[in-house]
């Protein structure tokens, strides 16, 4: 039997949102396994993990830069959000935002690339910047995407300065539509992926693992009820399909007219703009997004819990 710790219990906690005995109750029904305790919790309808906390662990900002038909995003750390605001802080970010678009998504080659007029490369300034500005910082995380024919637009949320906030997003539209006429519905898609957050474009790019782990805890809540197996097998499908849509941008409700799906938004706007538009694709980073703070009495407070 594993050990259950009070840091494993705190990091279920967190995760789901359930109660600190019904997360040690579903870590020890478990093994001590945090993936299959998740599952546990909301086959017993004791968690919200299909919907996980987005807590934002760690300052700093999220850049996005976007240059006709491709864009990035850059995450980068600081240890507290008073330097988000400093001014050359903000350039830092400005900078590698755009250098990031020649990087393809590459973490590794955007921090070799050279820092304009310093002579050093990207890691190179970001040393020079850490002792400049007296705190320590990460550039956790890049993103890109390019489309061919079409544009990519972003949206920024709660943005301290243009092109960087605390949520950066990138969409990528394919059409043989005039550009111009294409930024209106890119916009929207970009602000409804913030609202909503997608795990896909289509029902087909979804992750097959995610896809079989939902059906494993719809088919564990759909045998509680007593019901025979076809039947549960047709329950599961229909419950399915609803998850399809809570996840799947295309299946999604679009957060704009809260009416139409975004699939049927998007033939609406090619209709309007004389060609057929297609999602490319998607990227959103949200600030801190898995990333742990330190909470400093918390372990002591599940520690005392547990053995009492």
């Amino acid at each position: 039997m594993a050990e259950i710790t009070a840091a494993l219990v705190k990091e279920l906690r967190e995760k789901t949102g359930a109660g600190m005995m019904d997360c040690k109750k579903a870590l020890t029904e478990n093994d001590g396994d945090l993936e299959q305790a998740v599952d546990w919790l909301r086959t017993k309808g004791l968690s919200a993990a299909a919907k996980k906390a987005d807590r934002v662990a760690a300052e700093g900002l999220i850049g996005v830069a976007v240059d006709g038909n491709k864009g990035a995003l850059i995450e980068l750390n600081a240890e507290t959000d008073f330097v988000s605001r400093n001014d050359k802080f903000q350039d830092l970010v400005k900078t590698i935002s755009g250098l990031a678009l020649s990087a393809g998504g590459d973490i590794a080659k955007l921090n070799a690339t050279d820092y304009p007029g310093t002579g050093r490369t990207v890691e190179g300034e970001m040393t020079n910047a850490i002792a400049t500005i007296g705190e320590n910082m990460n550039l956790r995380r890049t993103a890109a995407i390019e489309v061919g024919k079409g544009i990519v637009t972003s949206y920024v949320h709660n943005a301290t300065a243009g092109g960087m906030g605390k949520i950066g997003v990138l969409v990528g539209l394919e059409s043989d539509a005039d550009p111009a006429a294409l930024e209106g519905i890119g916009k929207q898609i970009a602000m409804h992926v913030a609202a909503a957050a997608p795990q896909s474009v289509t029902t087909e790019e979804l992750d097959p693992e995610l896809i079989e782990r939902e059906k494993a805890v719809l088919s564990e809540q759909a045998r509680e009820s007593g019901k025979p197996e076809e039947i549960i097998e047709k329950m599961v499908m229909g419950r399915l399909s609803k998850f399809y849509k809570e996840v799947v941008l295309l299946e999604q409700i679009f957060v704009i007219d809260g009416e139409s799906t975004v699939a049927k938004a998007l033939d609406a706007a090619g209709k309007e703009a004389g060609a057929p538009i297609k999602v490319a694709g998607f990227a959103m980073y949200k600030l801190g997004e898995g990333i742990e703070k330190k909470e400093e009495d918390f372990a002591a407070e599940v520690a005392a819990q547990l053995d009492s």
